[in-house]
C-alpha cells in the first residue's frame, strides 16, 4: 500500500457500531470481531458502555472506541464547526472514558473509529483527521489501529502518526459510484435486506480495498444483517 504502516487483517474482520440504544441485542455484540462503543459524544453513559464491555468479555469480541462530536441532540451527524484543538481532546476524554470502564473488566481498547459527522469531515480535512489520530494515541498510549475509510486524510494522518490503519467498507450503506455514502434520509441509502448486506459484505471483501466491513448497530434489522455479513466473511476467511 505504500504508505508503511503495518499489514492488521489477513482476513476480513466485522466491526459493529454499538452502545448507542438500549435495546441493541447482546447478541449483535459476538457477531462482531470487533465492537465501536459509543463513548460519551453522540451517545454512551457509564452504564451503556457497562452493558456492552460485559457482554464483548463474555464473547471475546475485541474493543474498539467510537468518539464522535460532543453532540447528542444531533447523534453526532452533523457537522460543526469546533476548533481543532477541542476536537482532539474530546477525542482523548471520550477514549479515555471508555478505557477506564474497560479496565474494569481487564480489557483493552485496541481500535478507534471516529462516528458519524466527525468521520467524514476528518477524512476531508488534514487538521480534523491529525486531532483524531493525536487525541486517540494521546488517550491509548500504545498500539491501536485506526479504522476510517480506504482513501482520504484519516488514512494519511495515521501514516503520518506511525499509527495501524484499517480501511472500512459498509454491508448496510449504499454507495454511489464514486465510492461515497449515500446519505441518510435519500431513498435507498440503508441496506436491510440481509440477502443483500452478504452479498455486499462478499463484494467489499474480494475488492481489495477493505480489511474490515462494518454493520451498524441502529440499522433495522442489524441483528439478521450482522449475521449475514459475518457468513460472508467468515466463507471467504476460510478459504
Amino acid at each position: 500500500m505504500g504508505y508503511g504502516w503495518p499489514v492488521i487483517f489477513p482476513p476480513i474482520l466485522l466491526n459493529i457500531d454499538a452502545g448507542e440504544y438500549p435495546d441493541e441485542p447482546e447478541g449483535l455484540y459476538g457477531v462482531a470481531h470487533i465492537v465501536n462503543v459509543a463513548c460519551g459524544g453522540h451517545a454512551g453513559d457509564d452504564a451503556s458502555m457497562d452493558r456492552v464491555l460485559f457482554a464483548c468479555a463474555r464473547f471475546g469480541t475485541s474493543l474498539g472506541a467510537h468518539p464522535s462530536y460532543a453532540d447528542r441532540a444531533g447523534f453526532g451527524r452533523q457537522e460543526m464547526t469546533v476548533p481543532v484543538a477541542d476536537v482532539q481532546a474530546r477525542v482523548e476524554e471520550q477514549v479515555k472514558r471508555l478505557m477506564a470502564r474497560a479496565a474494569l473488566t481487564r480489557q483493552v481498547v485496541r481500535y478507534v473509529k471516529p462516528h458519524g459527522a466527525l468521520y467524514h469531515a476528518a477524512n476531508r480535512s488534514p487538521e480534523l483527521a491529525r486531532a483524531v489520530a493525536l487525541g486517540s494515541a494521546r488517550a491509548i498510549g500504545g498500539d491501536f489501529t485506526l479504522i476510517g475509510p480506504p482513501a482520504g486524510n484519516l488514512l494519511l494522518a495515521a501514516a503520518e502518526a506511525g499509527v495501524a490503519y484499517a480501511r472500512e467498507g459498509f454491508a448496510d450503506r449504499a454507495t454511489r459510484s464514486d465510492g461515497s455514502l449515500v446519505p441518510r434520509g435519500e431513498p435507498g441509502a440503508l441496506v436491510t435486506d440481509p440477502a443483500v448486506a452478504r452479498a455486499r459484505a462478499r463484494e467489499l471483501a474480494l475488492s481489495g480495498t477493505v480489511d474490515t466491513v462494518c454493520v451498524h448497530g441502529d440499522t433495522l434489522g442489524a441483528m439478521l444483517i450482522g449475521h449475514a455479513a459475518r457468513e460472508a466473511l467468515d466463507a471467504l476467511n476460510e478459504d
